[in-house]
């Protein structure tokens, strides 16, 4: 009989499997680096046999993990060819929305300490794992939008990577790190969503052409 393998990272995780990615981060928000497959199986109510065949190991536990809390964040939907500005612009809403909803969670907060611990002190690879399947998988999603913009004429810059990351600051602004450092920001769905459309609408005003640059 053969092995099931890993999930790869294009596999959409099944429903019993999400609840024990969600079991993960909870037990991070609760016991910080005290994670292990045994206490992740006794949460999630599996076998560590199961855990195994899953993921492979710790670190393709942890590597599953981050990318089903960075799959929260989403641009919105569009339709390439028909591109408009004001598609365009609920697009980047959408991601800027999502992506300040996950960041500010608890979850993330924990997710994240625990990664710069692991970084610093090189006791994992969790740090790596954080910012492959986070901050540059988050990117390369975006990507897509910011090129079909640029396709349709609303939007101008040379390199997608720069203009990405001007949107992530203008979206993020100091509030990971204030998080990150105790910082006890609290943010409503409707502060999230104002933030979210002044951030977009900065960005098109850097990069957007002078007859889109205007809000839609």
């Amino acid at each position: 009989m053969t092995s099931t393998p890993p999930m790869a990272e294009t596999d959409e995780p099944t429903a019993r499997q999400q609840a024990v990615l969600d079991a993960v981060l909870s037990l991070m928000v609760e016991e910080g680096d005290q994670l292990t497959m045994t206490a992740v199986a006794r949460r999630a109510s599996c076998s560590k046999e199961t855990l195994y065949k899953w993921f492979g190991d710790r670190d393709g536990l942890l590597t599953a993990t981050v990318r089903w809390q960075a799959a929260r964040v989403r641009a919105g939907r569009y339709d390439r060819p028909t591109l408009d500005i004001a598609t365009l612009r609920d697009s980047l809403k959408g991601f800027a929305e999502t992506w300040l909803t996950v960041i500010s969670s608890p979850t993330s907060i924990a997710l994240n300490r625990l990664a710069i611990g692991h970084a610093a002190s090189r006791k994992s690879n969790l740090g790596s794992i954080v910012l492959a399947n986070g901050r540059f998988a988050i990117g390369e999603r975006l990507r897509p939008v910011l090129e079909a913009g640029r396709e349709a004429g609303l939007l101008a810059f040379e390199d997608s990577e720069t203009a990405f990351r001007t949107f992530f600051g203008l979206v993020g602004r100091d509030v990971q790190i204030r998080l990150l450092l105790g910082d006890g920001l609290t943010f409503a769905p409707d502060e999230i969503a104002r933030d979210a459309a002044r951030a977009t609408d900065q960005f098109l005003t850097l990069y957007g052409r002078p007859t889109t640059a205007r809000r839609a």
